[in-house]
């Protein structure tokens, strides 16, 4: 090819070179942090029911049909409340807080089952599929707060407590309260596979001996003495107290934070000591 023939190729003048890939644009520690945890709220989401977001939607509204169904029974069989006037609002006021953490501390050692093939992978710790699955059950359980407000509501019920920072910190108190015992839920469920199926048995105990359907306070003293070393008697008087001022019932905040401090230790000294051996 000759000199005039290379001289006509038109030349774009508009046109940019790409900048080079540099090192420097790589995602930093934090960045690379968020996006493994994302990819594993993403695939939480995905392997409830079905294997779908469907199926997530099922699972959220799981505990909120738990909680209809009880509110139902009592509604139609006229029982009187022993708080205010509205049997619905005594079973929703106590059911509820005790499933967020019911739900919150089971779910989180089933999602470590679900991530432990992933956690062959050095980015993946278990410490993070405990923080996407009680990440997951946090949104969730909100949403069933709001479903459940919407069917108090439907069902002429006024849902707002007359103190609502006292029954709001008592409900963050149960997702607190769920999180710590699911940290050792994950922990133990290592260790002891037959953990899993004991504590399902053990929550129902907790829930009958809850006071979630019944007033603690109301018991012989002696009773309620002994019913009050569970800390989930005491958060759920204490979102009831927002409803209701006047109980008589004595919070030991310093206790049932005492229960979280304590279970959130537990659980990340077996991850740190006992399970990473």
């Amino acid at each position: 090819m000759s000199a005039s023939s290379r001289a006509a190729v038109p030349v774009d003048r508009n046109w940019v070179e790409p900048p080079a890939h540099k090192v420097s644009d790589r995602p930093g520690p934090v960045d690379s942090y968020l996006l493994v945890l994302n990819a594993l709220i993403l695939r939480d989401m995905r392997s409830r029911f079905s294997a779908s977001y469907w199926g997530y939607l099922v699972q959220m509204l799981w505990p909120v049909a738990h909680v209809m169904i009880i509110v139902t029974i009592m509604y139609f069989r006229e029982m009187d409340s022993p708080m205010g006037e509205s049997s619905l609002l005594f079973v929703a006021s106590g059911a509820f807080p005790f499933l967020a953490f019911k739900y919150i501390s089971r779910e989180m050692m089933k999602g470590y089952n679900v991530h432990k093939a992933l956690t062959w992978f050095p980015q993946v710790k278990r410490v993070d599929t405990m923080v996407a699955r009680g990440s997951v059950e946090i949104c969730s359980s909100f949403m069933g707060l709001g479903v459940v407000c919407l069917f108090l509501t439907f069902m002429g019920v006024d849902p707002i407590p007359v103190d609502i920072t006292m029954s709001m910190t008592g409900y963050l108190t149960a997702i607190l309260m769920g999180l710590s015992i699911g940290s050792v839920n994950v922990g133990m469920a290592a260790i002891f596979p037959f953990w899993m199926m004991l504590y399902v048995v053990l929550a129902i105990v907790l829930y009958i001996t809850s006071g979630v359907q019944f007033m603690g306070c109301y018991m012989p003293e002696r009773i309620y003495a002994i019913m009050k070393w569970n800390p989930m008697v005491q958060v759920v008087e204490w979102v009831r107290l927002g409803y209701d001022p006047n109980l008589p019932v004595t919070i030991d905040y310093l206790y049932v934070y005492g229960w979280i401090f304590t279970a959130f230790t537990v659980g990340f000294l077996l991850d740190r000591y006992v399970v990473a051996r």
